[in-house]
């Protein structure tokens, strides 16, 4: 179990996909992400969600992101933020995101 506290410690943010790029590079078919996060910037994110999601249908989809963790190195790219999501029964992953409008960077509480 954890506290209130140890999950206040985790900033969990919204944000808006701007860019989708393949990234041949990685083990798995994966995405490259841009993500905005309104006043908090930019940040990159690293997704492995090609089985379920077209580049074209991420363009300006809202989505919730850890964006507290340390950035990681992933091959040659740099992910800056955790996109999270639900693991199917087959390991696909669906994403989080708000069923809203919200503005860019609203923290999850």
């Amino acid at each position: 179990m954890i506290t209130i506290e140890d999950f206040e410690k985790v900033d969990i943010r919204v944000g808006k996909i701007i860019e989708v790029e393949d990234f041949p590079e990685a083990k798995k078919p994966t995405y490259k992400l841009r993500i905005d996060f309104g006043e908090f910037g930019i940040k990159t994110s690293s997704t492995r969600i090609v089985e379920l999601y077209k580049k074209e249908e991420l363009m300006g989809k809202h989505v919730v992101c850890v964006t507290n963790f340390p950035s990681r190195k992933i091959g040659p790219f740099m992910s800056e933020v955790l996109t999270t999501g639900f693991y199917r029964e087959d390991g696909t992953v669906v994403l989080a995101v708000p069923d809203k409008e919200i503005q860019l960077g609203a923290k999850l509480g």
